[in-house]
Order: C-alpha cells, then structure tokens, then sequence
C-alpha cells in the first residue's frame, strides 16, 4: 500500500461528475487500499477518489466505530431523513471548516471490491461522512453546502 498525493481545490477534478465502476479486479482494490492508507495518513475520516484526482466512483469512509472500514463502489443513498447541521472539514479544503446541513439518516446502496451489491444503514457521524463522500463522486464541495465558515479558534474552544 502506498499514500497517495491529496488532491486540493481548485483542482478540475474535484468539481466533476465521476465514472461508475465497471471492472471490479485487483487494480480497483489495490486503488481501495491505497485510498485507505492515505485518508489515515492524512487523519481523515472519508476519501473519495477525485481527491487523488481518479474521476470514479469510488470512497472509503471509516470513522473510528463499529463499522470499521466502509468501502463504497458507484454508491447511491435511496433513504434520507431528519436533519443535522454540524462542523465539517474537507481533505482537499486544508483549514477550512464550517457548519453544513445534513440528513440525520441516510441509506445507501453501493458494490463492494468484488462488486456485490449491500445497503448500509446511518445515522449522525456517520451518514455526515457517507453524504460528504458521496457529494465529491458527483462533483458536489461541501463549500457549495456551507452555511456559516468557523474559525480555528472556535474549534479548539
């Protein structure tokens, strides 16, 4: 496994719609593993593929619980409720922050590395995180989302 060079905005390819994955073989796991690796080195907690500038779908998200490792191949959310508007960040947005509005539940259909269909079911943190990764693979920026930047010091506090 290897990290890869984070892509940053304004970078074109982090505003455009992304390929669906058709071929599912060891190159498509070894770009899994290396998304992995990178978004840990970079103390993420989701990557999408444009933001190591591969125009496909393709995510990782793992937010530290139960779940682990969540990998989400051509990943659609067919079930979206509630509301929750909270603090995020973005890989490929260094120090920028602020407050956006999500749904408090989501579900979600993808393929796995081998291309088997699953639904996953979220709620809070982690439908945040699968909302923000599915937004990139359709060339949609949490900033486009934002409501109100925050500040360094407001998130230290």
């Amino acid at each position: 496994m290897s990290v890869l060079p984070i892509v940053t905005y304004p970078a074109p390819v982090l505003e455009q719609p992304c390929a669906r994955v058709t071929v599912f073989d060891r190159q498509l796991g070894r770009l899994l593993d290396d998304m992995y690796e990178t978004m840990i080195a970079a103390d993420g907690v989701g990557l999408a593929a444009p933001q190591v500038g591969i125009a496909k779908q393709v995510a990782v998200v793992d937010i530290g619980d139960e779940h682990g490792r969540i990998e989400l191949i051509n990943p659609v959310i067919i079930e979206m409720r509630g509301e929750q508007i909270d603090v995020e960040g973005c890989l490929s947005f260094p120090g920028l922050f602020g407050e956006v509005p999500r749904a408090n539940y989501v579900k979600v259909r993808a393929q796995n590395r081998r291309g088997r269909l699953f639904t996953l079911s979220a709620t809070g943190f982690l439908a945040r995180a699968l909302q923000h990764e599915i937004d990139h693979l359709h060339g949609v920026l949490f900033t486009s989302k934002v409501i109100r930047y925050c500040d360094l010091e407001e998130l230290e506090g």
